[in-house]
């Protein structure tokens, strides 16, 4: 008889989850291993992530109270750091640059458009880059929420089967020696569970923030463009 079988056929009573992991053969032990892995690499995302819009919603805030406290767009800008992490001051900065660069140039209306449409573009791209940052980390919560439960549903099969290889080396159905084997098999699906649940809670959350984000920052730029249409209007 295979001496692994007829070591699980032993009736066993320890099932804490240290044991339960220690008792489990290769494929299982793995495939924990990497639901574990994944629940750490989504709870690094999760806080990173947390930090990251409370960091996003405070600068913006402070960036806001600044814009409209009066001062002249042209003093705002030569105080503003050009190197500055705020999505705003970045949109800022770019329609600003491009502004004092075309101003000089404003005589025929075709040479206002083109300004006009310039201002709207580098301003349209830059919100683009400054989302695609706010979602980075998105993705991988994504595919730790969709791959966890099926890895795990693959180490639950997995133990089931050693459950009934077990049954058939000791020609007993008795719970002690069934059990070892479906405990592994449940914890291996926990543990999918476990990594996944915090991944779609999130995920969702977060998606919900970067679309509310989206929607100041974008709400700002056409403000600013507006702003700006004015003043290449007035010829300012």
């Amino acid at each position: 008889m295979d001496i692994s079988l007829a070591l699980a056929a032993q009736p066993i009573t320890d099932f804490s989850f240290l044991s339960l992991f220690l008792r489990a053969d290769f494929v299982v032990k793995t495939v924990m291993a990497i639901l574990v892995f994944a629940s750490i690499w989504s709870w690094t995302v999760i806080v990173d992530r947390q930090f990251a819009f409370m960091g996003l919603q405070r600068k913006a805030k402070r960036f806001e109270r600044a814009f409209w406290s009066g001062r002249s767009l042209d003093e705002m800008y030569k105080n503003i750091d050009e190197h500055s992490r705020d999505p705003m001051e970045r949109v800022f900065i770019s329609a600003m640059r491009e502004w004092t660069n075309g101003r000089g140039n404003i005589g025929s209306d075709l040479q206002i458009v083109s300004l006009k449409e310039r201002i709207d573009r580098v301003m349209a791209l830059t919100v683009s880059r400054e989302l695609s940052r706010a979602e980075r980390g998105l993705g991988i919560l994504a595919s730790i929420a969709s791959a966890s439960p099926f890895i795990g549903l693959f180490g639950t099969v997995w133990g089931i089967m050693n459950s009934f290889r077990a049954i058939a080396a000791s020609h007993d159905t008795n719970l002690a020696v069934v059990a070892p084997g479906i405990a592994e098999a449940l914890f291996a699906t926990a543990l999918g569970l476990l990594a996944a649940v915090p991944a779609v809670i999130f995920y969702n959350k977060f998606s919900a923030d970067t679309a509310n984000y989206a929607t100041r920052l974008e709400g700002f730029a056409d403000e600013l463009s507006a702003i700006f249409s004015r003043r290449i209007a007035g010829g300012k």
